[in-house]
């Protein structure tokens, strides 16, 4: 796997075409490490050239401005937006909805203006392209494959169609969920919820979706993002059906389609 930081391509004098940006659980929490390899192993194998921050990199500020320390949030944001800005970066991809929405649509009014990719989007791009190809569909064809959106994907960007047309790349039977696209539900780790316990309720709101999701009879629930992954992992456990139900990102379908 060849990773480049961006100091690294700024000391040969050099731009790649996209900055990856990882994300705090794409870096540190051990299951979305595994998001954050499929998706370097797909750039890799396409040789599109892309860099890192690195240790330069620091959280968006999103869980911050959610849970209402606005402060902190315009301290983050500002500091990346120098480290952004000063290596001239144009387009931005990223595996993770909340860096997605807030690179995207909360960046700008600190003076950060960038193009924004969703990884789902960039799949779905380089699939339309022609450079990613499934022949005859690989391991997935045919198979039941749910797929859960995530708010800030869905109901905060529109975007609905570049995922399931990435899961329709892998000849998959796509089944949806009773609630989907514009009334899909949340894993319930939004809003800066992913760091506290619950209040006290029926249940768990991820039990609920993944409830959900193990009723469509699906052994593959697609994910796009690390939040998700967590809640729909631990909704799934709860169930004793972890053996049996696979919670998987887009990256490592198609990572895993492609024999990466």
């Amino acid at each position: 796997m060849t990773v480049t930081t961006m100091a690294e391509w700024a000391a040969k004098g050099e731009n790649p075409e996209v900055l990856f940006w990882v994300g705090c659980a794409g870096s540190f929490d051990d299951r979305a490490k595994r998001v954050t390899k499929a998706f370097v192993k797909i750039l890799n194998a396409l040789n599109i050239p892309f860099g890192v921050l690195g240790t330069e990199e620091a959280c968006t500020g999103d869980p911050a401005r959610r849970a209402g320390n606005e402060f902190l949030f315009q301290m983050q944001a500002m500091s990346n937006i120098q480290v952004l800005n000063g290596y001239q970066i144009k387009k931005i991809v990223t595996a993770c909805p909340h860096c997605f929405n807030t690179l995207k649509n909360e960046y700008p009014e600190l003076g950060g203006q960038y193009e924004v990719i969703h990884h789902a989007t960039y799949l779905q791009q380089l699939i339309q392209e022609g450079k990613i190809k499934m022949e005859g569909g690989g391991p997935f064809k045919g198979k039941k494959i749910t797929y859960h959106d995530s708010c800030y994907l869905g109901r905060a960007n529109n975007i609905y169609e570049a995922p399931r047309e990435v899961l329709q790349a892998l000849d998959a039977d796509l089944v949806e969920m009773k609630r989907c696209r514009t009334t899909g539900l949340c894993c319930g780790a939004g809003g800066a919820q992913m760091f506290k316990e619950p209040e006290k309720g029926k249940k768990d709101i991820n039990i609920d979706r993944a409830e959900e999701a193990l009723a469509t009879g699906a052994k593959t629930i697609a994910v796009a993002c690390p939040f998700c992954m967590t809640m729909m992992t631990d909704g799934v456990k709860n169930q004793e059906k972890e053996a049996e139900v696979a919670v998987k990102d887009l990256a490592e379908l198609i990572a895993e389609a492609k024999g990466l």
